[in-house]
């Protein structure tokens, strides 16, 4: 008798529908869209969603659907001009609160979308995608090298009790700093700070210099080292790019470096691109400072400047702070962060490398009982009006985000507090993903259209609609009812297929659509398979249920190996491919798992309930 366990019927079922659910929202296309976000990084609300829209509507732009999405208002327009025009007003009139990223929305209703169900997102050669040319300050490289030379040689002098009065950038012989000086003490050894110079920049040689204000040393960079630290912050900066991409989870993204200094970064499939676009560019950092508690902070602001060895700042709330000019530690020193909630609220656990956590218990070991802070650093560069035109200036932001007592001594880890949730989340992506070696803004920005795209994906989804079409035909000529069951089966792989990618996210490109054709044949070789077993058995006058469970059973191990090698090749395509390559090798992958169920769970399924169970078939339309 030919059974199949009413689990098995279960499992199927159930597969099939959770298939054919997340595989719908990727028949209903997609819109020209626009996302607005908050700087702030907090949710938009109803009525800042409302005073977009009056805005937009009150400059004639029609906006055919709109609603909040994790936080983001996306607004979805009929055509390209009007998607373009409400951007460029968004970001003429509510620039200082908003920012916009161009892309493309789903059209699947609301309740789809409010199960969490999205459309397969789509590589930048099919769908196109966000494109975002940035501009790397190369100065601002030399700038941040010469910062970490200020810190370290203060350390170091302090360290071998060199008296100094100020260490500070000097420029020579350029139109940008490129030294430092070392301004002694009277009576200071001069030679004793020539030696913590020669320890500290060995790659520079210490020259004595006459100043209005006493001796001094100083040290200049050679344009060789000058190219070699531009370089190196392109470097950097690619590389932190791509962490920085990869922990917002954007599928198969290109950055590579284009030009001297540019950076090119191609997000195709991209669905938080508000985001993805603010945090990308973010020069952001932190540095730990002691709280100057000697001083008085209102008299370093009624002066206007800091004593010597201070710094003044100001917290979130605006108001000001005397720290120390001695760092403790960077953000460059942090090996990992990640959000926690403390007794606090929310916040972000650190950990140091090994010399930041050394330099941290020496400081907490001498200063418990006074306060530490944590200075957020964050450039950016903006567009202003100054006598009727338009220059671009950059900012750079000093904020203390958290003062607190050193209540004992720790090293390499601990918490900062007193963040909001999205501060929290935000400020442990960035240092984890590391600091930008040197500032970078977007000098171009542009949605890829699918033009050739389009042309891709119309070829492939030709090319499986004949293929499967001369399938259908050949099968139903050569297996009969079989066939029609192979056919069945055939589009339940393809709908569980396009489920996976969807639900993993994976974003398919033209090798993509390559891998499903692949699969396709594939799936017909193994009902292929089964059949002539099953031809076969009943060629040796075996009964027809005995014929399709033996079939089955025969057909078993020759799928199995044929498909374990393709897979085998798969993974190693995926280990060491890039790019299409990679798309190329999730589709086939996931192609062998579908096609292995529905071969051998669908159609023995299907096939158990036309002739299993208590019926007799005296042949078999096959």
């Amino acid at each position: 008798m030919l059974e199949f366990p009413r689990w098995k019927y279960a499992i199927v079922a159930i597969v099939l529908v959770f298939a054919a659910l997340f595989a719908l929202p990727n028949v209903f296309g997609e819109d020209a869209a626009l996302q607005v976000a908050r700087k702030d990084r907090e949710a938009i609300s109803e009525e800042s969603r409302a005073s977009v829209e009056t805005l937009l509507r009150g400059s004639g732009v029609t906006v055919s659907r709109s609603y909040v999405d994790n936080g983001r208002l996306m607004l979805h327009f009929d055509e390209v001009p009007e998607q373009l025009k409400a951007r460029d007003l968004v970001n003429e009139q509510l620039a200082k609160e908003y920012v916009t990223a161009l892309s493309f929305a789903s059209r699947a209703p609301d309740w789809l979308r409010n199960l969490g169900l999205r459309p397969m997102p789509l590589g930048l050669d099919l769908r196109g995608g966000l494109y975002l040319l940035y501009q790397v300050d190369v100065d601002g490289a030399v700038n941040q090298l010469l910062e970490v030379y200020e810190q370290d040689l203060r350390r170091a002098l302090a360290q071998a009790n060199v008296a100094f009065t100020d260490v500070q950038q000097v420029t020579e012989d350029s139109i940008k700093p490129n030294g430092m000086r070392v301004s002694l003490a009277p009576g200071a050894d001069a030679e004793a700070a020539r030696e913590v110079l020669r320890r500290v920049l060995p790659d520079l040689v210490p020259t004595e210099v006459a100043t209005s204000n006493g001796p001094a040393l100083q040290v200049v960079l050679s344009a060789a080292q000058i190219k070699e630290r531009q370089d190196y912050a392109i470097s950097q900066n690619l590389t932190t790019i791509r962490n920085r991409v990869n922990e917002l989870g954007v599928s198969e993204p290109v950055v590579q470096r284009q030009g001297i200094d540019r950076i090119a970064v191609q997000l195709p499939g991209v669905q938080n691109s508000a985001e993805v676009k603010d945090i990308l560019g973010k020069v952001a950092t932190l540095e730990f400072r002691l709280v100057d508690i000697q001083n008085s902070v209102s008299d370093a602001v009624q002066r206007g400047r800091a004593p010597i060895g201070s710094k003044l700042y100001e917290t979130r709330d605006g108001q000001p702070t005397l720290l120390k000019r001695d760092i403790i530690v960077t953000g460059d020193q942090l090996v990992d962060a990640v959000t926690a909630a403390t007794d606090s609220g929310p916040g972000v656990s650190v950990k140091l490398d090994s010399s930041g956590g050394e330099e941290m218990l020496r400081t907490t070991r001498a200063n418990l009982g006074k306060p530490m802070a944590v200075v957020f650093i964050e450039q950016r560069r903006e567009e202003v009006e100054v006598a009727g035109e338009k220059i671009v200036r950059d900012i750079k932001d000093e904020k203390v985000i958290n003062t607190a007592t050193i209540q004992g001594v720790f090293s390499n880890n601990f918490q900062i507090t007193g963040l909001g949730t999205n501060e929290a989340r935000e400020l442990a992506l960035l240092l984890r993903a590391g600091a930008l070696a040197a500032p970078i803004f977007v000098i171009e920005e542009r949605v890829v259209g699918p033009g050739l795209g389009k042309e891709n994906i119309d070829k492939g989804v030709t090319a499986l609609m004949i293929g499967m079409g001369l399938l259908f035909i050949f099968m139903l000529a050569y297996y009969k009812v079989f066939g029609l069951v192979a056919n069945i089966v055939l589009l339940a792989n393809v709908v569980l297929l396009a489920a996976l990618l969807t639900a993993f996210k994976a974003a398919l490109s033209l090798p993509g659509i390559a891998g499903i054709v692949l699969t396709v044949g594939m799936a017909v070789d193994a009902n292929v398979l089964i059949y002539e077993r099953i031809r076969e058995e009943i060629r040796n006058g075996v009964t027809p249920q005995t014929a399709i469970a033996k079939g089955f059973e025969k057909a078993f191990s020759a799928i199995a190996d044929s498909n374990i090698t393709t897979l085998i090749a798969g993974i190693v395509l995926w280990a060491f491919g890039t790019g299409a390559i990679r798309g190329f090798a999730v589709v086939l992958s996931l192609g062998i798992a579908t096609s292995m169920f529905t071969a051998l769970l669908g159609s023995r399924a299907l096939l158990t309930l036309m002739y299993g169970g208590s019926r007799r078939p005296e042949r078999l339309s096959i």
